[in-house]
């Protein structure tokens, strides 16, 4: 998704330099970030790397132990009731009383609300209308979340902020869910994100940040981050009468971007920060051997590559301290000559 160009007026989210700490553990490391309106960006981060307790900083639900933190221009925990009119939380567990009906759950919501859009408007796009009478106690997992959206949205939100909103549905579900909060996007409505599921924020991310041990170790587009990480390149080889060729990786042309080479059996996998020039080079070799290249794989990382590379480097070493567009741990172009790894 290409990113929403930013506006010349103040971030809806504003994060300087936010930490908290839990005794003599510190969770959140110095964290800078920035959402403007319209925007929609992902947190993404393995369990434990801080994600949660920065968000419940800039949700208001508890106070930065350093730094600053600002919604809407005002201090979501300290100024929390200029801001609550105005913002929507989706948590993974909202807590609302099981005994109640699915209308009566929206109507008790909204009469805390200054201007609650229509109910019946609410739960119409979540698709629950047919659901209003039953008990939230009947309701299905996926349905539950779906009332959780419904709440969240109904006081139209200028800042929502969804907490996996995806878990338990189905995929038509999900992509209703997916419709919804770019149609949100698109009205202006600002959200930040987290999810667990990749493909979720790759479809619906202006950018995403992604954090280890308390910081922001990679932020920007879907593209950028992905273009940080190396391609991949995998064939099988047979001449011309069909046999298949083992090849070994000394045999391959000089290739400007490898950083290494895989053999499992016939199959070749390389890793490449320079995917077209390197294709073009196996091919031209190819051809002027007169081999024919089977199952020719070659294509740029994905998010989930990007996210679970990011994840072990960080994991192998300290974190780099702010937010970065790169990281210290993106290894560096190879010889041409790779290392074999049989």
């Amino acid at each position: 998704m290409s990113p929403s160009p930013k506006p010349a007026t103040a971030p809806m989210i504003s994060v300087r330099g936010a930490r908290r700490r839990y005794g003599g553990f510190e969770a959140v490391r110095g964290v800078d970030l920035e959402v403007h309106r319209g925007e929609l960006v992902a947190l993404l981060g393995t369990n434990g790397a801080g994600k949660t307790s920065l968000v419940e900083m800039i949700e208001g639900l508890a106070p930065a132990d350093g730094g600053e933190v600002r919604v809407l221009g005002h201090d979501p925990y300290r100024e929390r009731r200029r801001v609550i009119d105005r913002v929507g939380v989706m948590l993974q567990e909202a807590g609302f009383s099981s005994d109640l009906t699915v209308a009566e759950t929206v109507r008790m919501w909204a009469s805390t609300m200054t201007s609650p859009r229509p109910q019946a408007e609410a739960l119409d796009a979540v698709a629950l209308t047919h659901r209003a009478d039953v008990r939230v106690a009947s309701l299905s997992g996926g349905e539950r979340r779906r009332l959780d959206l419904a709440l969240a949205i109904l006081g139209e939100p200028e800042v929502l902020f969804l907490d996996e909103p995806t878990t338990g549905l189905d995929p038509e579900s999900r992509q209703a869910t997916w419709r919804l909060v770019r149609s949100l996007q698109a009205a202006g409505t600002t959200v930040l994100l987290t999810t667990h599921y990749l493909d979720e924020a790759e479809a619906l991310a202006d950018r995403v940040a992604i954090m280890s041990g308390g910081r922001i170790v990679r932020e920007g587009t879907v593209a950028d981050v992905v273009a940080a990480e190396p391609a991949t390149i995998e064939l099988e080889a047979r001449d011309a009468a069909g046999r298949t060729v083992v090849v070994d990786p000394e045999d391959l042309p000089p290739l400007a971007g490898l950083l290494d080479a895989t053999v499992d059996r016939e199959r070749v996998r390389l890793r490449t920060e320079r995917l077209q020039e390197d294709l073009e080079a196996v091919l031209a070799w190819a051809r002027r051997l007169e081999l024919r290249l089977h199952h020719l794989d070659a294509r740029s990382a994905s998010l989930e590559q990007a996210f679970l590379a990011l994840a072990e480097r960080t994991a192998a070493g300290p974190a780099p301290s702010g937010t970065a567009s790169s990281d210290a741990g993106t290894p560096a172009a190879g010889p041409n000559r790779p290392e074999v790894v049989a």
